[in-house]
């Protein structure tokens, strides 16, 4: 099953995506419906207004999740590519609900005079569908909702003012999110080639199984700290490939067209302005 939020003409409208069409499960937005205990049902069971899959218009998929939580030095391949060792624990930054963006919407980029280091990181997007609290791996896996598809999208002289991420990572509308939530079943395993292409070139190919720290082990560290509940995102990590890290730098240009690709999930597809 697929889940999307769409914007329509009465505002934004959880759907689920059918062969044939997208209907209105009856909630404004994903993160909506997935605080529903019973979700899987309801979305199963929904038989609302009904819209042509060629004229949607997908908004982040979770407009206003409590959470986004974003992992950093997550790929064997990333990590040598930086010159870093192995971490022994997930390296975590936030994000903000304006960090995020639609899967299809512009990107827009700073002004020169702030950055013009801005750089791509295909990422597998990770949805929490039930509170949990300590977790373990059973859990873990049973709180997973499913899985779409981000950009982390990186201002990367921001990230480097000091040691803490979060001003190159956060950048407002930076983030596209989506189109669909692929919903997960519990021992479903999240292995997916993932790349990253700007402008037609492929920029990184990798496969999620080369993650160093699984969604269940994920959950069980962030969720140690603190409740993860319905909506919240975990932004898992980029493989090797990305721009900062290559000689010379490449960075995005204006104009420029990123998409990014998960087999199995979807694709984001986004001009950066």
């Amino acid at each position: 099953m697929r889940l999307a939020t769409i914007r329509t003409t009465a505002g934004n409208r959880a759907v689920r995506v059918d062969d044939d069409a997208a209907v209105e499960t009856g909630h404004a937005d994903v993160g909506e419906l997935l605080a529903v205990a019973d979700w899987r049902a309801v979305a199963a069971a929904a038989d609302g207004a009904r819209h042509e899959l060629d004229s949607l218009d997908y908004a982040t998929l979770i407009p206003n999740p409590e959470k986004v939580v974003c992992i950093g030095l997550n790929y064997l391949d990333h990590i040598a590519e930086t010159g870093r060792a192995k971490p022994d624990y997930p390296t975590l930054f936030p994000k903000w609900s304006r960090s995020l963006t639609g899967a299809y919407d512009a990107i827009p980029m700073p002004d020169d005079d702030e950055s013009t280091d801005v750089d791509w990181e295909a990422e597998l997007g990770l949805v929490i569908g039930a509170p949990v609290r300590r977790a373990t791996p059973e859990q873990a896996d049973a709180a997973i909702a499913g899985y779409t598809v981000v950009n982390d999208i990186s201002v990367r002289d921001w990230q480097y003012h000091t040691t803490q991420f979060a001003p190159g990572k956060a950048w407002e509308g930076s983030t596209p999110v989506g189109p669909h939530l692929v919903v997960a079943n519990p021992g479903d395993v999240a292995h997916f080639p993932i790349e990253c292409i700007v402008d037609g070139q492929v920029m990184q190919s990798s496969n999620t199984k080369e993650l160093c720290f699984g969604p269940i082990a994920l959950i069980q560290y962030i969720s140690t700290f603190i409740t993860l509940v319905p909506g919240d995102l975990i932004v898992t990590g980029t493989p090797s490939g990305v721009g900062h890290a290559r000689n010379p730098k490449v960075f995005i240009q204006r104009g420029q067209t990123v998409v990014t690709r998960i087999d199995g999930i979807g694709e984001c597809r986004n001009v950066c302005r």
